[in-house]
């Protein structure tokens, strides 16, 4: 069976593993998680970048830092991984969902300001596949709301809008390095603040609500509980893994690319005889190759090309339940209108195999899509 994800590996992370544990430090903020904040810094533009043990994490000190509480609103699209919502939910905030674009699958601005209340907290927006949301218009919409905007940019590494890194033009980015992502080290994540204003809180919340860092840099002769907080910090040996990744980051987003173009070529001529759609990419949005999705014309036509790949030996999954029809969003949240493109793309969005050594297997997945296209 020829894998939906297979996590790579640059050649160099046991190295720094083995470094990290000779270096006598094995739990979080060694000099192996100060390195991956530098890269994230000087790469995205981030004033602070703090690493976390995964997406989810950051996502939920974005909820903290902005201080959500019970019966604020956050909108959100509904086509997302349950983090996006569950971070507000903690929190006791309501997530609003609102409807996606037919075309690039991310949260429709033009639907936001209908959606807003006076209970409305904040925007939450999702970057689809690592192609941008609509960042100008929605910061425009926050702006003059007085909303703030967190972008779960969890697909988005190494991809930008308008020459922005993604994670870094909303108040508050959070990034996944789980291993089905491109720069991965297992589970983990990061957080990024746009501007100074949040990143000494962050630090503080990060460590368990404790002045911890700060006093490790000599900026205090003691630390203490300064705040709410949690153990949101990664250990060494998952920096050290991600040190590794870092360095081949552009290496790797190279490879997915070549991938990706080589599976929107093949489908190309598919889409001009009407069997499939293939992904959307706008012309000022930088993306990073996270997946390859089709989106085919009926749920029973996506459930037989997935079966049909499968006894080919190629495993390919569709994505996401619209959360707000799913037993907890009804519960916690509520929709904006009725979301008719949300529920449509979930019928018949599937995902092919995409990870860096799938090159010499493309080939078999291409003949047994194109078979069961066919069938």
């Amino acid at each position: 069976m020829i894998p939906f994800n297979r996590p790579y590996m640059t050649g160099r992370e046991l190295e720094l593993i083995a470094q990290a544990h000779h270096n006598g430090h094995l739990s979080g903020d060694g000099d192996f998680t100060k390195h991956c904040h530098q890269w994230l810094e000087r790469r995205t533009g981030a004033s602070k970048a703090l690493l976390t043990h995964s997406c989810t994490a950051a996502l939920e000190m974005s909820a903290l830092l902005l201080d959500v509480v019970s019966g604020d609103e956050v909108i959100m699209p509904s086509y997302t991984f349950v983090s996006t919502a569950n971070a507000f939910v903690l929190r006791g905030a309501i997530p609003v969902f609102v409807d996606i674009r037919a075309d690039t699958l991310n949260l429709d601005e033009r639907l936001i300001e209908a959606a807003i209340t006076p209970r409305t907290r904040a925007i939450c927006v999702v970057h689809y596949a690592g192609v941008a949301c609509e960042m100008d218009i929605i910061m425009d919409i926050a702006r003059r709301h007085g909303l703030r905007v967190v972008e779960d940019a969890a697909q988005a590494i190494m991809s930008s809008y308008r020459g922005r890194p993604l994670g870094t033009i909303g108040d508050l980015g959070a990034l996944s390095f789980h291993e089905t992502k491109n720069i991965i080290c297992g589970e983990g994540g990061a957080l990024l603040c746009r501007d100074g204003d949040l990143a000494e809180r962050a630090e503080i919340i990060r460590e368990k609500g404790t002045n911890r860092s700060r006093f490790f840099r000599g900026q205090v002769d003691k630390y203490t509980w300064m705040d709410v907080g949690s153990s949101y910090l990664p250990g060494e040996i998952s920096a050290a893994f991600l040190a590794a990744q870092m360095a081949s980051a552009d290496d790797i987003t190279a490879r997915r690319l070549a991938l990706w173009n080589q599976y929107h070529a093949w489908a190309a001529p598919l889409e001009g005889e009407g069997r499939l759609r293939r992904p959307v990419v706008p012309a000022h949005c930088l993306h990073n190759a996270h997946m390859y999705y089709l989106l085919l014309p009926s749920l029973a036509q996506r459930d037989a090309f997935i079966n049909s790949l499968k006894a080919a030996g190629v495993h390919s999954v569709f994505h996401y339940i619209p959360l707000h029809s799913s037993p907890a969003g009804l519960r916690f949240g509520h929709a904006h209108g009725a979301l008719p493109v949300t529920a449509d793309v979930s019928d018949r969005l599937v995902r092919l195999p995409l990870w860096i050594g799938l090159e010499t297997h493309l080939p078999q997945v291409l003949e047994a899509a194109t078979r069961a296209l066919a069938s």
